[in-house]
């Protein structure tokens, strides 16, 4: 699907009808069901046009309506929007999402895109090395990833390492020497006391503050860099050497300065214990 490999000799209509002929099917139902084809990918009215004539979007929706038209019980999409640009790929991810669940059969969707995958997705499968590491719905997966590369490949990630101190009903303590300090979080996967484990923390998860009454899980530094890109703000914290990434929403709609973090201010990182996981560093 990143090559739509139609025949540019063809219109639309006898491209989305091609499969149907080579198999013997009947002209006065091929005509039916490429029509039905073209209303499902809300092409309607532009059958008689040449490839050439489309815009990649549309070429998209062709390739779609001719596997569609055969009725199959699997449709596997290869990286299908990876030729379009961002704007026409985010629109026809949501077309896409609507249409599997017009026609009710299974999409298998493979993607290197991680944000893709959990626009797209019910149920995720992660891979690495031919093996599947973690299988779960988007939420699960974001939220609750099992290992460090599922944590790491999907989404944006802060990552610290230690050394496991304590394991009870699922909630761990781990010593993290780059902060000479304990952190608190919630364990994941097979980990025991005494391993070396990473820690992983979104950055949406994380909050800054000026001062704390805090005294767990709340460590000093300094804005190293800070980025706005209109409903958020994303910044770099350092804290003893360790670069946090940090995302805050933008609240309030202000042109003052001091409305925002400046680059060297001190404050202070927050990082809650439910949305703070440990797991085996590997």
């Amino acid at each position: 699907f990143q090559n739509y490999a139609l025949f540019q000799h063809m219109t639309v209509e006898q491209n989305i009808a091609f499969g149907l002929e080579m198999d013997r099917v009947p002209k006065a139902e091929i005509k039916q069901r490429v029509g039905e084809a073209l209303d499902m990918v809300k092409l309607s009215g532009m059958g008689r046009r040449t490839p050439r004539q489309l815009s990649g979007g549309q070429q998209q929706r062709v390739a779609l309506a001719r596997s569609l038209v055969k009725r199959p019980q699997v449709l596997l999409l290869d990286e299908p929007l990876g030729a379009l640009d961002l704007k026409l790929r985010k629109e026809m991810q949501l077309e896409l999402k609507a249409l599997q669940q017009e026609v009710g059969i299974t999409f298998i969707y493979v993607t290197h895109d991680q944000e893709e995958a959990l626009t797209m997705s019910d149920r995720i499968a992660v891979m690495s090395q031919g093996k599947v590491l973690q299988m779960g719905s988007p939420i699960e997966i974001y939220e609750r990833p099992n290992c460090k590369f599922v944590a790491d490949f999907i989404g944006t990630t802060n990552f610290m390492e230690g050394t496991l101190k304590a394991l009870e009903k699922g909630q761990a303590k781990v010593f993290v020497p780059a902060l000479n300090a304990e952190v608190n979080g919630i364990a994941v996967g097979n980990i025991q006391v005494g391993d070396t484990v990473a820690i992983s923390i979104r950055p949406e998860k994380m909050r800054l503050a000026e001062q704390t009454k805090l005294n767990q899980n709340c460590f000093e530094g300094r804005i190293a860099t800070t980025t706005y890109i209109g409903s958020d703000t994303h910044l770099i914290v350092d804290v003893n050497g360790l670069k946090f990434k940090v995302w805050e929403q933008n609240k309030i709609s202000s042109l003052e300065p001091e409305a925002y973090y400046t680059i060297g201010q001190k404050v202070w990182v927050i990082l809650f214990p439910e949305n703070t996981l440990v797991m085996a560093n590997q």
